[in-house]
């Protein structure tokens, strides 16, 4: 299983973020575990200064810029 975390504040990008990423996930027909990181404290402590970001099993793939599902799949490839 994939682990998926979605680093941000709950803004609209961050929320645009999830849905993307469901829907990768989906499309790829894959098992993931998407969590969001919300707390500013612990995104800060991640070293993460631009969200939306995204970490897949623990590494960052992306901050600061919203992602396709299309981007995402590619990146999900990667661990398939």
């Amino acid at each position: 299983m994939i682990e998926i975390e979605i680093l941000g504040t709950g803004c609209v990008k961050c929320r645009r973020m999830k849905k993307h990423v469901e829907e990768a996930v989906k499309d790829l027909g894959i098992k993931a575990k998407i969590t969001e990181v919300n707390d500013i404290n612990e995104i800060i402590r991640r070293g993460v200064m631009s969200t939306p970001s995204l970490i897949i099993n623990g590494e960052l793939k992306s901050h600061g810029r919203m992602k396709s599902p299309e981007q995402i799949k590619k990146m999900l490839k990667e661990y398939l």
